[in-house]
């Protein structure tokens, strides 16, 4: 996706300036944008509109446009409000007024904001604290799958060390680190993603960011690690137990965690499209490459604390680590406590049954750390052998990536095969898989349809620690949806 240029009124350059920027632009007293009438007019228009609306994004009812156009009316009067307070987006911001009225003038087809969305670039504005007016016709992932309009406000999270560790061995340019301020309805939901690929346009183009909502993220994984916890009579580290009373040590974790994550896709020995776009597989592919990045975070996050660790003891008086590298170190360590907590508290007890994989890769996670004596369920109650643990979790990251290694050179459903064999070493699965079973000749010789066709929706199902864990912990795990940092 080409960068589109600023146009006169857009700021550029060093964090500072930047900065500067905006406080003049919002002056000694303004008010915060988010109680501005501005705000709340665009809210209300956008909301009211969301219900003109059907799930591609379009207004048949000729009935509802005249009141379709008042809302539009009142959504771009904001925007044109709002914009001196958003330098560093205005070239977006006309970019969303001219998309809206073009939306209007065209009888409120399926709409189209590709120019407005090629004129927002967070990835380009990433300072701690820096915020964006976001109004796009979209879906919201794990929310709503209709593209409707949806404005959100966000804040951006970026300390100096992760934009440290994103100008060292960790790059990531499309990486945006958010926090929300305020959202429509769409994003009262679980969704803790802004995506480009959501938006309604009219082509795809080549996208140059995504982000991620620390914020949610780092509260319903303190609301659920907290209840599990207690649940289970799990004695927390110090390091660990302080993330459940301090969000923000939680957020820049998170932070952490996700931007080794999201670069992970793209690296490696792969033997398929890291994103898997418009491919069909067994969903229990989907486990091992979710999980496989989050293990790689887990273990780039114990390198780190080593190699920083062993500077910190050896340096000479007075040449201890600097702030930021003091801060990357205390969080390297806590990322393995939040890949280890959140995997196995809440994603494998989140959601449905029907082809879950993010809950698949949970339950993955605990069986073999279960399976290798690190970690024990015995008398009713949760115990980890934290000094035997890293070693463990690196050892199942380090299966996946054999996996993956060996299948450069299967055919697809071999890998697939043995993809399989290396879950129901760990899981059992269930009684009446025909995967379980062996799939007849007719389905190993056919396509790979009849392969993902003969999965079941719940090929691994829970296990006795899990059926009786999610009864527990499902009113805490619906009490997440909607949740952000002020929540927590």
């Amino acid at each position: 996706m080409p960068v589109t240029a600023h146009n006169a009124k857009s700021i550029v350059g060093e964090p500072e300036v930047v900065e500067d920027a905006l406080r003049r632009a919002q002056g000694p007293v303004a008010e915060p944008v988010e109680a501005s009438p501005a705000w709340l007019s665009l809210k209300q228009a956008a909301t009211a509109l969301q219900a003109l609306q059907v799930q591609d994004g379009s207004i048949p009812d000729a009935a509802a446009h005249d009141a379709a156009r008042a809302h539009v009316t009142a959504i771009t009067a904001a925007i044109e409000e709002l914009r001196p307070r958003f330098p560093h987006d205005d070239a977006y911001l006309a970019a969303s007024v001219r998309d809206f009225r073009r939306w209007t003038d065209g009888g409120f087809g399926v709409p189209d904001f590709l120019d407005s969305l090629e004129a927002f670039q967070p990835q380009q504005h990433r300072i701690d604290g820096i915020r964006h007016l976001v109004v796009f016709p979209m879906y919201t992932q794990n929310g709503s799958r209709a593209r409707h309009v949806e404005a959100v406000l966000v804040e951006v999270i970026w300390p100096e060390f992760i934009a440290q560790l994103e100008a060292g061995d960790y790059g990531n340019k499309l990486f945006v680190s958010l926090r929300f301020v305020d959202f429509t309805p769409g994003y009262d939901t679980n969704s803790a993603v802004l995506f480009p690929e959501t938006v309604a346009m009219r082509e795809i183009p080549a996208f140059t960011w995504g982000a991620i909502f620390q914020d949610r993220e780092a509260a319903r994984y303190r609301r659920v690690v907290r209840a599990a916890a207690e649940i289970t009579k799990l004695e927390l580290p110090d390091d660990a137990a302080r993330m459940l009373e301090d969000q923000a040590l939680t957020e820049k974790t998170f932070v952490m965690w996700d931007i080794i994550h999201d670069r992970t896709h793209m690296r490696g020995d792969l033997p398929f499209d890291p994103f898997m776009i418009k491919q069909r597989m067994p969903y229990f592919l989907y486990s091992l490459e979710e999980l496989r990045c989050d293990l790689t975070a887990f273990r780039e996050c114990v390198a780190i604390q080593q190699r920083l660790a062993v500077r910190q003891a050896r340096a000479p008086e007075g040449e201890a680590l600097d702030s930021a590298e003091a801060e990357m170190l205390e969080h390297a360590k806590l990322v393995q406590y939040a890949v280890i907590f959140d995997r196995i508290f809440r994603f494998a007890i989140t959601g449905s049954r029907v082809r879950n994989y993010d809950g698949l890769g949970g339950q993955l996670l605990f069986a073999w750390l279960h399976q290798r004596g690190v970690l024990h369920w015995t008398d009713t109650s949760l115990a980890f052998e934290w000094d035997e643990v890293p070693a463990a979790v690196i050892a199942l990251g380090a299966a996946i990536d054999e996996l993956y290694w060996r299948s450069i050179d299967r055919p697809k459903t071999a890998h697939w095969l043995a993809a399989y064999d290396l879950m129901r070493s760990v899981l059992t699965p269930n009684p009446a898989s025909a995967w379980a079973r062996g799939l007849p000749d007719e389905v190993l010789a056919g396509a790979p349809k009849g392969y993902t066709d003969a999965v079941m929706d719940d090929e691994f199902p829970l296990s006795m620690f899990y059926e009786a864990l999610e009864k527990k912990m499902k009113p805490v795990i619906e009490s997440t949806a909607g949740i952000t940092g002020k929540d927590a």
